[in-house]
């Protein structure tokens, strides 16, 4: 059976390619499938430190897949399509393992909403994000609402959700939803990619935490789990590693400990 999601190892980092390139990556429960099958390798593996995800072509994706879409009867069958997409999200998002999307070209969709699960979203030149879905009568249903309304002012969000408009790669960067430009935007995700993984795994996979959580907390409760998540930060091994290297002017070396 042909994979839709390639999996390749590159020291540390575990890159992921939709790889669906002349139906420009649509993604399908054959991809949620294989992203679930990918997650649990890269959370079994320790010596597997940061994700980047990319698409194959001139697509990172167009959204969900039509051809599977048409196959749905009604309402329910829907719901259950969109949950499995957004069942994989969660969990890409929930991975302690720090991910980046690396939007080589549109971004739409489903594929818009896959984007948005990693933390970090690096894009190129000419790469667009959007969710089109109001133009077939429907709605982005696998995340993509809550997160844009998150991460974007909410007359940013509600003009792509109403209108079906992307935002350019440029726009996209000025609004904070993609963290950087690259003209080579997979080799560019790799290196920051590659770089993650030296860290302190722990204190990465925290970072993450108390940025997701403490969103939903009020200030005292996140600045209270954040004195907690450092204390239990102290102990760790790593901590003692990083701060003799720095005593002895030499990179640390982090072993997850």
């Amino acid at each position: 059976m042909t994979s839709v999601l390639r999996f390749e190892r590159r020291g540390r980092v575990a890159l992921l390619v939709l790889d669906r390139p002349t139906r420009l990556n649509a993604i399908g429960s054959d991809t949620v499938a294989e992203l679930h099958q990918h997650l649990d390798a890269i959370e079994a593996d320790p010596q597997l430190r940061s994700i980047v995800v990319t698409g194959e072509g001139r697509a990172f994706s167009a959204g969900a897949d039509i051809s599977e879409l048409d196959t749905l009867q009604n309402g329910a069958d829907f719901a259950r399509f969109v949950k499995g997409l957004t069942d994989a999200y969660d969990r890409l998002e929930a991975c302690p393992v720090p991910s980046i999307a690396a939007i080589n070209g549109m971004a739409f969709g489903g594929g818009c909403e896959l984007a948005l699960a990693c933390d970090l979203r690096l894009a190129a030149p000419g790469a667009r994000l959007g969710v089109p879905e109001i133009k077939l009568g429907l709605l982005p249903a696998a995340g993509g609402s809550q997160r844009l309304a998150r991460m974007l002012p909410a007359g940013v969000a509600k003009h792509m959700l109403l209108t079906g408009a992307p935002l350019d790669a440029a726009t996209a960067a000025q609004f904070g939803l993609v963290n950087s430009i690259h003209d080579d935007v997979v080799e560019a995700a790799l290196a920051l990619a590659t770089s993650l993984a030296e860290g302190p795994p722990a204190a990465l996979a925290a970072a993450k935490r108390l940025v997701d959580i403490g969103g939903e907390l009020s200030l005292a409760e996140g600045i209270a789990l954040e004195r907690d998540t450092v204390a239990a930060l102290f102990d760790t091994h790593d901590r003692v590693e990083g701060l003799t290297a720095f005593r002895e002017k030499r990179p640390p070396s982090f072993s997850g400990r």
